[in-house]
């Protein structure tokens, strides 16, 4: 690869984050050089997605990573008399305190190598048990490997114009394809299940879950072992970071703008969901909620609606609200005359924001912002992307692809170059030894070393990820797609999001429910989050199989890792940075997107100033790179694909109407 890597670009971008992959596509789309390297397998970083396998390969890779450092000193040679070099962190350290639990019952299939089973009774990933478990899952799917890593491959052989290295391992989350269209689907995705290939028939006919004698009267529910969930890992695609799409939010805009859409697939977060005196209930949020909901009382709906009309417009009232710019969102509440059950819906689960730190103009945007996007696609506010967040740093990645970008995954950058008189990045050595020249740098914060870091204080994430088998609410149909809060009980804790999906949004295999649980962190993630998770669900055992007397649903298994927030921290407190280097952040702990965008946006514009910021592509028919007729007629092949007729009449084109979907 080094020898046929060019020695010379315009932006050389390390990462492939979502704000480095929309910078990326941007420069690309703007007649920049873009040369786009990560030191990992996969896209995405820490906003990548994995299959069950994958994931479990991932923590294996962690604590690989953990226990050995590599030195190169290869890139020594390059530097001249007048130069300097900045080392580049070879050790991820943005993932700790890993901790991994397996309930399912441990009754295996013939067919599953029963060496790669974690234990029932909980158990540290960092034993030799969970290395164990990567490994068999590893081989349970090595017949799937190749099929999966064509599958998944991004970008497309024919989409790219010019890449050097675009392979996906098999163990990272499958991709859609460019032919699929920019829908937001509300019903079950069958079709897309039907299209995969033939291995997955197979998996199909493997699905009948065990059964369970029956020695009472009581329906008892079905059984899922380790080894299905091992056994249908493709189906499963776990993200590291849990977040969602405001449907007018700055992702979305961009997406639309850009033509990046076509290269996704949406689905309706359908339930808003409160936690309230130890039961979970549906929020009432749009007005046909309002009036349909039993929950409220005929005053209670019109405290709900005068209220929340006056959110909308409350910055045209100032009078309304100016008093209480100091006190809390919650005290303002109080003075709204709004019931307690109404003031903890809107604080909550419409604003979601703290009890105790949200200023009343805070809130105020929130419910706003809240409102505003209700309707657009669907009765809440919010978008989830099919296969998973891991899929938005991939589309932009096509985009850049398309463009000319080249991209090197598994090729780590050992040091910047920095000229002594100017302070400005020169070039990059890589692990080959190879010096590579650019007038622009974009760089992950977790590549940087700790002597450029040791400034900088972050703030941790605490993560939870469950495979469960059922909702944490009762639903009508098994294909709800949730997000609840679950307020802080004491001071120094932090309010937890719940986002619950379904299989529908091609996350998890069927009859189970993948759970996502994220805070701000104040003691380790599982320390932070089991209480929720106590809460909420209830560990499988085989006595209450056998019973069967469970109101809860149960985890089958259960994730807990600490990751860092790099957001918002100034440039000021990295240590002898160049002008020329542009550090982006990892995911913070906000449920939307705006953050990533803005800070893309603000990079791009240091880079090209006064350029559009990812413009819609031109027709692929006006696309002509330097007479290469091969080239023109790849170009062809990005056609943005029309909808289809046969889409059903609740689905939505994403950005062809700014009004509910009917």
């Amino acid at each position: 690869m080094a020898d046929n890597l060019p020695s010379d670009f315009d932006v050389i971008v390390i990462g492939t984050g979502l704000p480095e992959s929309i910078i990326a596509a941007a420069c690309s789309r703007s007649g920049q050089r873009v040369l786009h390297v990560d030191s990992r397998s996969y896209y995405g970083g820490n906003w990548a997605s994995f299959s069950f396998s994958g994931l479990l390969s991932w923590l294996k890779e962690y604590q690989e990573n953990s226990d050995v450092v590599t030195e190169n000193s290869m890139w020594q040679e390059q530097i001249l008399e007048n130069e300097e070099a900045i080392l580049l962190s070879s050790k991820d350290k943005t993932i700790q305190h890993v901790e991994v639990f397996c309930y399912a019952s441990q009754d295996l299939h013939k067919d599953v190598e029963e060496a790669g089973a974690l234990q029932k009774n909980p158990a540290s990933v960092m034993s030799a048990q969970a290395t164990e478990a990567a490994e068999a899952a590893e081989a349970a799917e090595a017949a799937e490997a190749t099929e999966a890593a064509e599958a998944a491959c991004l970008p497309t052989a024919e989409e790219s114009l010019s890449t050097r290295s675009c392979e996906l391992p098999a163990e990272q989350s499958q991709c859609t394809g460019p032919e699929s269209s920019p829908q937001v689907n509300d019903a079950e995705v069958g079709e897309k299940e039907t299209q995969s290939d033939a291995k997955s028939s197979t998996e199909q006919s493997s699905e009948i879950l065990p059964k369970v004698q029956d020695n009472t009267e009581t329906p008892k529910r079905n059984v899922i072992t380790y080894s299905q969930i091992i056994k249908e890992g493709r189906r499963f695609n776990i993200d590291l970071v849990s977040k969602l799409l405001y449907s007018r939010g700055l992702l979305i805009d961009l997406l639309i703008k850009s033509n990046v859409s076509r290269y996704a697939e949406f689905k309706n977060i359908t339930r808003i969901l409160a936690f309230r005196e130890g039961t979970v209930e549906q929020v009432p949020c749009s007005r046909a909620d309002v009036f349909n909901s039993k929950q409220l009382t005929m005053v209670e709906k019109r405290m709900l609606m005068k209220f929340l009309t006056f959110c909308v417009e409350y910055e045209d009232h100032p009078d309304e609200y100016k008093a209480y710019e100091e006190t809390t969102f919650s005290e303002y509440l109080k003075t709204q005359k709004l019931t307690p059950n109404l003031q903890y819906f809107v604080l909550h689960s419409i604003a979601m924001t703290s009890e105790t730190t949200s200023s009343t103009v805070d809130g105020l945007k929130a419910t706003k912002k809240f409102l505003q996007c209700l309707g657009r696609y669907g009765n809440t506010p919010f978008l989830f992307p099919l296969y998973g967040q891991g899929e938005l740093p991939q589309c932009f990645c096509r985009m850049c692809a398309v463009f000319g970008g080249i991209y090197c995954l598994r090729h780590s950058v050992q040091c910047l170059v920095v000229d002594k008189e100017s302070r400005k990045c020169k070039a990059i050595v890589d692990q080959f030894g190879q010096r590579i020249i650019s007038k622009h740098f974009v760089i992950e914060d977790s590549y940087l070393s700790e002597n450029t870091c040791s400034g900088v204080q972050y703030r941790q994430i605490s993560r939870a990820v469950l495979i469960t088998d059922g909702s944490v609410l009762k639903p009508d149909s098994d294909q709800q797609v949730s997000i609840l809060t679950v307020p802080a009980e004491e001071s120094g804790s932090f309010a937890v999001r719940v986002i619950e999906l379904c299989s529908s949004t091609m996350t998890c295999m069927k009859g189970t429910y993948l759970v996502h649980l994220t805070c701000m962190s104040s003691k380790t993630a599982r320390e932070d989050l089991e209480r929720v998770v106590q809460k909420l669900f209830t560990p499988y055992t085989e006595i209450e199989a056998e019973n069967e007397q469970v109101e809860k649903p149960r985890i089958l298994w259960a994730l807990y890792f600490n990751m860092r927030d790099s957001s918002d921290i100034s440039r000021d407190c990295y240590n002898d940075l160049p002008s020329n280097v542009y550090v982006c952040s990892g995911p913070d702990c906000n449920l939307g997107n705006d953050n990533a965008v803005q800070q893309a946006e603000t990079v791009f514009q240091k880079i090209c100033p006064n350029e559009d910021f990812c413009p819609a592509p031109p027709n692929p028919e006006d696309i002509i790179l330097d007479g290469d007729s091969s080239q023109q007629e790849v170009s062809e092949s990005s056609v943005i694909p029309e909808t289809n007729s046969e889409t059903p009449k609740e689905s939505t084109v994403l950005g062809d109407s700014e009004e509910p979907s009917e």
